[in-house]
């Protein structure tokens, strides 16, 4: 694969796109990739395990997570964050211990899921807003707008927390743009990426559709030097590049519910995707069918996470 220099930011020439292979297999339900320092991290969510995998395939567990994890970041001193989603806490790896940076169940109205934290280690958390696992839920085109909507929470570096964005749909995968003015938020019962704009103090203001992606719930989300989002999406069993405006690019496709994506790699030209046959928790730690799986990707990775 070449790479070509556009502004200081890696563009892959790739030829046409193929489907997954895995990297990667025999995991629980791994969610929220991230690529730092020549790994693959990210949460087994349903096996309470943060790992990390490098591009030979070999893994390393990082910490186990009680409440079980889903986001992961980083602030400026190199703190890993993480969040205990059932206990609706972000925590922080010191060394082997877990130390509570934030309680959010007093803002969070049901399990907290993903994470984006800025480069000045303020984190924007997610929750679900409802049981998504309860008796008699049903996730259907009909349903999905009149479940409980939920907030974006902000923890600042001082550690407080407040809510920033309200009445959102499932908000899930997040990313900032690499000018740290704009956020852009999965709403995945919604069926679209929602953008704000954030001021000096982190809070966010001009709400603003990004993409409508017409039957899919996106999940996870990662941003290209191109502008594009990746978006993993879970019921359709791809990933898909969108432009703002919801035009689709690029579809990469597998044989199971792709719920989370990154760009990584070496030269920054791999998309790796979280996916998995089963995410209801006890059926998921039976078959053990999540894997990393990864393909080239045409553009190189920007903004955060």
């Amino acid at each position: 694969m070449e790479i070509v220099e556009t502004g200081g930011l890696p563009l892959c020439v790739a030829g046409a796109m193929s489907e997954f292979e895995p990297l990667l297999s025999g995991l629980c339900f791994p969610e929220a990739p991230r690529w730092r320092d020549g790994r693959l991290f990210f949460s087994d969510m349903h096996a309470h395990l943060v790992m990390s995998v490098d591009e030979a395939g070999q893994s390393e567990r990082v910490a186990e997570i009680a409440g079980r994890p889903s986001g992961i970041g980083w602030r400026p001193d190199g703190t890993m964050l993480v969040v205990s989603m059932i206990d609706r806490k972000v925590v922080a790896l010191k060394g082997s211990e877990l130390v509570t940076v934030a309680d959010l169940s007093h803002l969070a109205t049901w399990h907290c899921n993903d994470m984006v934290v800025d480069l000045k280690g303020r984190a924007y958390v997610g929750n679900f807003g409802f049981d998504l696992h309860a008796p008699g839920v049903t996730l259907t085109p009909d349903v999905m707008p009149t479940l409980q909507k939920a907030a974006l929470v902000l923890i600042d570096v001082d550690d407080q927390v407040r809510i920033v964005a309200n009445e959102l749909a499932f908000p899930n995968g997040t990313v900032i743009t690499p000018d740290g003015n704009s956020l852009i938020v999965a709403e995945t019962m919604a069926g679209r990426l929602t953008a704000f704009d954030i001021a000096e103090d982190g809070s966010l203001h001009k709400r603003r559709l990004w993409a409508q992606l017409e039957n899919l719930s996106p999940d996870g989300i990662c941003l290209d030097a191109a502008g594009g989002i990746w978006v993993a999406s879970p019921f359709s069993n791809e990933c898909l590049r969108v432009e703002e405006g919801g035009s689709v690019t690029h579809r990469i496709t597998t044989d199971r519910g792709c719920f989370a994506c990154m760009l990584g790699g070496a030269d920054g030209c791999t998309l790796f995707a979280c996916t998995a046959v089963e995410f209801e928790p006890s059926r998921a730690r039976q078959l053990m069918a999540g894997r990393i799986e990864r393909a080239p990707a045409p553009f190189g990775p920007a903004g955060l996470p």
